[in-house]
C-alpha cells in the first residue's frame, strides 16, 4: 500500500489506499496580476513490497551493457536518442508558437477524428 499526499494552495488531500480523505478546504484569494502564489508539495510514501519493476529494468540494461562488444557505440547510440528527443521538443514547441499553425493542426485533427469515427465507429456492421 501507499499513502500519497498532495498540496495545491490548500491543506493536503490524503489518499490511503483505496480510501479518501478529504480535509477542510480554504478559499484562497488569487491575483489576476500573477502574484499568486503556486506552491505544489508532493509526499510519496511507499509502505509494503518494493517494486521489482525498476529493479528487472537495471538488471536488463547491466545485461546489454554486460553481453555488449561495442559499448562506444551503445553510448554514442544513447546520446544520439536524447539529442533526438531534445531537438523534437523544441521543435514541437518552436512550431506551436507560430499564430496560424496550431490551429490548422487542431482543425485537421478534429476533421480526422470525426472521419475515423464516421468509418470505423458509428455505424455497427463496420466495427
Amino acid at each position: 500500500m501507499a499513502s500519497i499526499t498532495i498540496g495545491l494552495l490548500s491543506p493536503p488531500l490524503l489518499i490511503h489506499g483505496r480510501k479518501t480523505h478529504f480535509r477542510n478546504l480554504h478559499i484562497v484569494p488569487v491575483s489576476a496580476f500573477g502574484e499568486s502564489q503556486k506552491r505544489i508539495s508532493v509526499v510519496v510514501k511507499a509502505t509494503g513490497e518494493s517494486s521489482e519493476s525498476s529493479l528487472n529494468i537495471l538488471k536488463s540494461v547491466q545485461n546489454i551493457w554486460d553481453k555488449s562488444e561495442d559499448r562506444i557505440a551503445l553510448v554514442g547510440l544513447g546520446f544520439t536518442g536524447i539529442v533526438a528527443l531534445w531537438a523534437s521538443t523544441n521543435l514541437v514547441v518552436a512550431i506551436d508558437k507560430l499564430p496560424l499553425i496550431p490551429s490548422a493542426l487542431e482543425l485537421i485533427g478534429i476533421l480526422f477524428s470525426s472521419w475515423f469515427v464516421y468509418r470505423y465507429l458509428l455505424f455497427k456492421p463496420d466495427r
